[in-house]
């Protein structure tokens, strides 16, 4: 093929491609559908029916409902796809059934419609606002079923000379049978009295009254939930599985709670929608969070079993491998949380379709919400990032023996906002995580537990030093705990007029094992001081001068 005729084809391309935009421009320019008749079989609408905007044709078509006027409620629908006879036949029966649908599947906000006969939406408040063009139809709802998905949406249609008006597009008219089946009133409500089906603010009289006695009834099933599983975790053996039993009894129950509810709001009882959705809304966080909270302490129990069976106790006795395993363990089950809690948001979200719903309002003040949890959420941010940095860098780990604040203390547990701490009078020392890393601490598990220590007594100048090196010696090797004997070493540090500073150093395994080798080696040493040199006791030597005698002498003597 030749260059020229190349470009021929590519001008034809384009000048087509052109025509067909320009024509879809124009009949979107247009605005509505193009109809030879609307309803027909229905004769001509009453006055009171006012369909020129959307929101006008809903509040008409909701007012009309309420009032039982259920004929002149569908002129509002789009009845076209039906005959004549049809029409007049079914219209009355498929503008209640909406009705219902609307009450029960949709809580239909109708001043959030456009108020505009072209259906456009204006953009802005002032006097610069633009509307932007909401096209030839709008979306009322989306509302599900078993086999499928149905929009109800309202659209534009002009039939010859007359003006455009807004109704239910026929393929939502088609859709409302089935929707009927599923939003439309249960099998008992056929024996509610009629002065009971009278609607009391947002809900029915009967609705006021049915909803607590089926929220009291789901309360009753998910305590019997969890007094099943308490009677259940005798019964297994003790061990991570009788605990996790005990741990998932809460989540358990209210994960019933919420399964039990949805089952009865889908084939037992319908409430209307202002009920429905805020029931829907509360039971997915609860199931979201019933499901999270049973994963998260299957991950506990799995850790405690790991810890039993690779750490065991926790303190610095153990191998740094294991220390830093346990650390890791607590900094995967934060991973966990945070990765449970994402999913579960996620997920309520995207149940409850809450970006639809809010739309554009959570867009406007969502720069303000920003910075509003950034503020009150500062501290916490700050604690979970603190947190994580403990567990990533590791200069303390689980199990580790620290001196914080005066206290020997073992690292218990690193959590997202706090570190537990065991004294060594085995109490519990909570701090903030954020506290504890910006306060220095000596971390005696950091390289090797074990610890010098030192004996110092103060004795006579008289004392032999050679007797107390021997029986420190003999004393300190009879202690289990002290390590590395060839260290051992005693020796005069100090001393003055009067007496001298004998100080011996000791090693142990550990500095609370070293604690206790040193006290009681001390103990040992003064016993054997007494008992077998006292005269070794550091004394004060006092010279007193004859005339210090007689005064004293001639001060006893009895009068």
């Amino acid at each position: 093929m030749v260059r020229w005729q190349k470009w021929l084809i590519l001008v034809v391309l384009v000048l087509a491609s052109t025509s067909i935009a320009m024509a879809h421009d124009g009949a979107s320019e247009q605005g509505w559908y193009s109809v030879d008749a609307l309803n027909s079989g229905l004769g001509q609408a009453p006055e009171l029916v006012d369909r020129r905007t959307p929101r006008e044709a809903m509040r008409t078509f909701r007012n009309l409902t309420e009032q039982g006027e259920f004929e002149a409620a569908a002129h509002v629908l789009n009845l076209n796809d039906l005959s004549p006879p049809q029409q007049r036949k079914r219209g009355a029966q498929l503008a209640e059934h909406l009705a219902t649908i609307l009450q029960r599947g949709k809580w239909l906000q109708i001043s959030e419609l456009p108020s505009r006969q072209d259906g456009s939406v204006s953009g802005s408040t002032g006097q610069g606002a633009q509307a932007r063009p909401a096209g030839r139809t709008i979306e009322l709802a989306s509302l599900d079923t078993p086999d499928h998905m149905y929009d109800i949406r309202l659209g534009r249609y002009k039939s010859g000379d007359a003006s455009p008006v807004w109704l239910v597009t026929p393929e939502s008219v088609a859709g409302i049978p089935a929707l009927y089946e599923i939003y439309g009133p249960r099998e008992f409500e056929k024996y509610i009295p009629a002065s009971m089906k009278d609607s009391l603010g947002v809900l029915k009289i009967w609705e006021w009254i049915a909803l607590p006695l089926v929220l009291l009834a789901v309360a009753m099933i998910g305590k019997s939930v969890h007094s099943l599983l308490g009677i259940i975790k005798p019964l297994i053996p003790t061990g991570s599985r009788s605990i996790f039993v005990e741990r998932i009894r809460v989540p358990m129950a209210l994960i019933v709670m919420s399964l039990v509810t949805q089952g009865v709001l889908n084939y037992v009882v319908s409430f209307s929608a202002a009920a429905t959705t805020t029931l829907r809304v509360l039971l997915f966080a609860v199931l979201a969070w019933g499901a999270g909270a049973m994963a998260l302490r299957l991950v506990d129990t799995i850790m405690l079993k790991m810890t039993r069976r690779i750490v065991g106790d926790i303190d610095d006795t153990k191998s740094q491998d294991d220390r830093k395993l346990l650390t890791t363990l607590y900094a995967i089950r934060r991973v966990v949380i945070l990765v449970s809690v994402t999913v579960v948001t996620i997920y309520v979200l995207g149940q409850v379709q809450l970006f639809e719903s809010l739309g554009l309002s959570i867009l406007a003040s969502a720069s303000v919400l920003a910075v509003l949890v950034g503020i009150a959420g500062q501290a916490v941010l700050g604690s979970i990032l603190s947190s994580f940095q403990l567990s990533l860098a590791k200069p303390v780990r689980v199990g580790d023996l620290v001196y914080f604040e005066g206290q020997w203390c073992h690292v218990e547990g690193i959590f997202f906002t706090f570190i537990r701490l065991r004294i060594w009078n085995e109490r519990r020392l909570v701090v903030p995580v954020m506290y504890f890393a910006s306060k220095p601490f000596e971390n005696m598990s950091a390289k090797e537990a074990k610890e010098y220590r030192c004996v110092e007594l103060t004795l006579h100048l008289s004392a032999d030093i050679e007797q107390i090196r021997e029986k420190f010696v003999e004393f300190a090797k009879a202690e289990e705990d002290v390590i590395e004997h060839h260290k051992l070493f005693c020796c005069v540090t100090a001393q003055n007029a009067h007496s001298q500073v004998i100080s011996c150093y000791l090693m142990a395994a550990n500095p609370i094992s070293s604690w206790m080798a040193e006290a009681n080696v001390r103990e040992k040493l003064l016993t054997f001081v007494r008992d077998e040199h006292p005269e070794w006791w550091p004394r004060d030597v006092v010279v007193l001068s004859r005339q210090d005698i007689a005064q004293g002498h001639g001060a006893g003597e009895p009068s």
